[in-house]
């Protein structure tokens, strides 16, 4: 009296999918499935398809991660320095005016992109979010 469980996956044309190459496709900025294609159509706008392999990317979720990392990142870089220039140099407040706060702003938006596109090259490789062919959305839901 087993129980038998049928699935309509079809588990003979699986895609091996490494999480390292993806993540540093996506970071690139290029297609986590061919590294060829673009993956970005402007700044931060994420194609709908690869115009190389037509592997679809509309299924990404990356929402704040992306913004959080550049953030915590940069915030820990500047903390550390400006920490050792008080520690080595009597600095006065307005010079980390005049250099921290452009760092604090440029630094974050440059690297917005290869964290999106890191982040993007994860959700793909682990097929999270739409990205497993098993379990595709339609395109506009």
């Amino acid at each position: 009296m087993g129980v038998e469980i049928s699935t309509n996956v079809d588990t003979t044309a699986v895609e091996k999918r490494s999480v390292g190459d993806a993540i540093w496709k996506g970071a690139l900025c290029r297609c986590p499935r061919c590294g060829k294609g673009k993956l970005f159509r402007s700044y931060l706008k994420v194609v709908d398809e690869c115009p190389a392999c037509g592997e679809e990317f509309f299924h990404h979720r990356a929402d704040d991660l992306p913004p959080y990392i550049a953030i915590f990142i940069v915030g820990h870089v500047l903390v550390g320095i400006m920490m050792h220039m008080e520690m080595v140099w009597r600095v006065h407040p307005m010079t980390y005016v005049f250099t921290m706060l452009p760092l604090a702003v440029i630094l974050p938006l440059a690297m917005l992109p290869s964290i999106k596109g890191a982040i993007v090259g994860l959700q793909w490789a682990l097929k999270m979010h739409g990205f497993n062919p098993a379990h595709r959305e339609v395109a506009g839901q």
